[in-house]
């Protein structure tokens, strides 16, 4: 017979579990960044992927997928959307064929130009509610 599961464990569970804090927090900073991006077309999430982009040589996929934390699946099909805005390029790598190499073009990068200003509205305020240690204790976690 498999043992009940009470309702304080159930409690314990959800005021301390950091699986769950950490889930739920997200979901809610993506709502509230995905809200305040919706004006420029963007989620977070792709707000995200093109800033990683916008550095002055291309990523590869495996190298964005690894600075994201995605596999690249989960790129390729987050890509999708933003190639056919004309957001972002993506070419063969002239070093390995079965590669590709990932840029943002002239229109990704107007549209991050337009995205950034909003994004860090919403960072200064959620950062006038955190300390420092929020942000410490978020990456000692990451690697943990």
């Amino acid at each position: 017979m498999t043992p009940a599961i009470g309702l304080s464990e159930v409690h314990r569970v959800r005021d301390t579990c950091f699986c769950l804090q950490a889930q739920r927090t997200a979901r809610a900073l993506a709502r509230r960044f995905d809200e305040a991006l919706r004006p420029v077309g963007l989620t977070n999430g792709q707000f995200s992927l093109l800033m990683t982009l916008a550095r002055p040589q291309p990523w590869s996929v495996t190298e964005a997928a690894a600075m994201l934390a995605m596999d690249r699946t989960t790129l390729t099909a987050a890509l999708k959307p933003l190639d056919r805005r004309s957001l972002v390029a993506i070419e063969t790598d002239p070093n390995d064929r079965r590669g590709r190499l990932l840029s943002l073009t002239p229109h990704g990068r107007a549209t991050l130009a337009v995205a950034l200003p909003i994004w860090e509205r919403v960072h200064a305020e959620l950062d006038a509610v955190a300390d420092a240690s929020v942000h410490a204790g978020m990456r000692a976690l990451e690697t943990a």
